[in-house]
């Protein structure tokens, strides 16, 4: 799954790395190092308008078209990518296409340690960004008569390097299947796990538990005892 992650660069540097189209009002968006459930993060997806993919800012946790309120949005952070097309939360914003992606530095996993959990830092070994495949919708607030946009991260089963952290990580996408994952109207074979090769992680601070701790000392490297024996290879 995922459940935390870094957008530590400025809207432009993924936008260059993007290769998107400039836009007219850029997200003003500060380096996050701990995104958490419910708050605002930048994305990817297709503007109808334009014709073009462009970064907004929109709510981690979806919140379906239907829904009466926004009560199950802390629990719609994640979906899984098996069988996406038919599950009532995501299907529309499958079929439509409201497809994104979700641009990131690193995200956050998990295991228990003596004393509580140890976190770990997951990036590409490359240190390029990653982008997480994701759905969004629009909801519209019946009382106010104001839009929500929101967003989930779709998952896959673990690749072997994340496997003895969690059984799920975030689908990452390669840069050249962006435009076909926003568009095409059935990119299901790009729902998969990626190259363990290509990912490192390392422990980090424990101060990364709490959502209000933030900058970029969070992502430094921690030394902690016993990593998971598959991934000591790859502990920066």
């Amino acid at each position: 799954m995922c459940g935390r992650f870094a957008q530590s660069q400025a809207p432009s540097a993924y936008g260059a790395f993007y290769s998107l189209h400039p836009q007219v009002g850029m997200p003003n968006a500060p380096a996050r190092f701990n995104v958490a459930p419910t708050q605002d993060a930048l994305v990817i997806r297709f503007n109808p308008q334009s014709l073009k993919a462009e970064l907004s800012l929109l709510r981690w946790g979806l919140v379906p078209s239907w829904a009466k309120d926004t009560s199950r949005a802390a629990s719609l952070i994640n979906a899984r990518s098996e069988g996406i097309a038919d599950k009532p939360s995501f299907k529309a914003a499958w079929e439509k296409p409201r497809r994104c992606v979700v641009p990131a530095d690193a995200f956050y996993e998990w295991r228990r340690a003596d004393g509580g959990r140890q976190p770990f830092a997951i990036a590409l070994k490359s240190g390029a960004p990653m982008g997480f495949a994701g759905l969004w919708e629009g909801w519209k607030d019946p009382a106010s008569g104001e839009w929500l946009r929101t967003f989930t991260i779709l998952t896959c089963a673990a690749n072997p390097l994340l496997a003895p952290l969690h059984d799920r990580m975030p689908v990452i996408l390669d840069g050249a299947d962006m435009e076909r994952w926003l568009t095409a109207r059935d990119p299901r074979d790009l729902l998969r796990a990626y190259p363990a090769e290509q990912m490192a992680l390392w422990p980090v601070s424990t101060r990364v538990n709490a959502v209000r701790n933030e900058g970029a000392d969070l992502l430094a490297p921690q030394a902690v005892a016993e990593p998971p024996p598959e991934a000591q290879a790859s502990l920066l």
